[in-house]
């Protein structure tokens, strides 16, 4: 089995290679690497993650000569570089594609399922993410961070724009938009913590979710945005999604709720929350996502009081990258022996 992979500057193509042959195929391996960038410091990595999840797979350049190796390889397995229409059409024998991250902006799925081959993914950062998404509400609804920056600045800050509506989290109801790895395991959090959730989403089955030990109550999207004291974002970026969050969702927030975004900045209305936030339409947010990274010096979420900014990292844990290839091929060997994975993104 010939297996082609891409390293970048986040993920080697060592450790992708070594995944690869861990795989548990009763053929023999034959691994090909390429390089994406791999070259780059991570700051300057950075532009060319945004520019794959803004614009997908086929806004960046392919790695040079990888068409040409896919034409008789197996698998591909990549991190973030580009798994792009022209990479699938050319890979005439790929029976799997898998990526080591857990969105998919980066491969063009829609065109592997259109050759009837299984792509899938892995929740590398799944753990930090919901721990730092809990840590948000208690960050914006207590004010921890305003806090800490006012003391910086050598004041002594106690009151705050939400003065009104501060109370314990075991007192908010808190609305889940997608309920996907990540917000399965935000949802233990908040039960274990005896907080209410609520949630938004089309694809689960409650029953599913009884099974799973998750104490959850489904309902509409709008139900969701105007029962919930806190709104925790956590759906992937589609046509569908992209800009979901907009005036009509916002404006049936109640003025004491709160949203928080660890997800993707696109599933927002930008300009939509700049306003309610302006308006004290809503209480407050926390962003860890935004639409252009860095923030520019005159960008408007800093000037507001009513927001808890971080620097997208939200998974940036010292182990959720580097082990990723090996995650993936854990799911790879799950997949081989049962014949389905939840990680499976298309053709379940």
């Amino acid at each position: 089995m010939k297996i082609v992979v891409v390293g970048d500057a986040l993920v080697s193509s060592n450790d992708l290679e070594k995944a690869a042959h861990q795989l548990n195929i009763n053929e023999n391996k034959e691994v090909e690497k390429f390089e994406w960038y791999s070259q780059l410091t991570k700051d300057e990595f950075q532009e060319k993650i945004l520019e794959i999840e803004k614009g997908g797979s086929e806004a960046v350049d392919i790695p040079e000569g990888i068409c040409e190796a896919l034409v008789d390889a197996d698998m591909l397995l990549v991190h973030i570089a580009p798994v792009s229409k022209k990479m699938i059409e050319a890979g005439k024998n790929l029976k799997f594609i898998g990526a080591s991250r857990g969105g998919m902006e980066n491969v063009a799925v829609e065109a592997a399922t259109e050759r009837k081959i299984p792509v899938f993914h892995v929740i590398r950062n799944a753990e930090p993410v919901a721990d730092f998404t809990v840590a948000l509400m208690y960050a914006e609804t207590r004010n921890i961070a305003r806090a800490h920056h006012a003391i910086k600045e050598k004041r002594w800050d106690k009151a705050f724009s939400n003065d009104p509506y501060k109370t314990t989290l075991a007192n908010h109801t808190i609305g889940l938009i997608g309920l996907g790895y990540i917000g399965k395991l935000v949802v233990r959090r908040l039960n274990g913590l005896g907080v209410k959730a609520i949630a938004y989403d089309p694809f689960v089955d409650i029953e599913k979710l009884r099974k799973e030990g998750l104490d959850i109550e489904l309902k509409g999207l709008e139900e969701v945005f105007s029962e919930a004291d806190i709104v925790s974002l956590h759906m992937r970026v589609t046509p569908e999604t992209t800009n979901m969050v907009n005036d009509h969702l916002l404006g049936l927030m109640k003025p004491s709720a709160y949203l928080i975004n660890t997800a993707r900045a696109a599933v927002v209305d930008r300009e939509a929350l700049v306003k309610a936030l302006q308006n004290k339409q809503i209480a407050g947010a926390a962003i860890d996502v935004f639409w252009t990274e860095p923030l520019p010096e005159n960008d408007e979420f800093l000037s507001l009081d009513n927001v808890t900014l971080t620097t997208h990292i939200a998974g940036d844990t010292i182990d959720a990258i580097p082990r990723s290839p090996y995650l993936l091929k854990d799911v790879l060997n799950d997949y081989f022996e049962k014949g389905y994975s939840d990680m499976q993104v298309n053709l379940k």
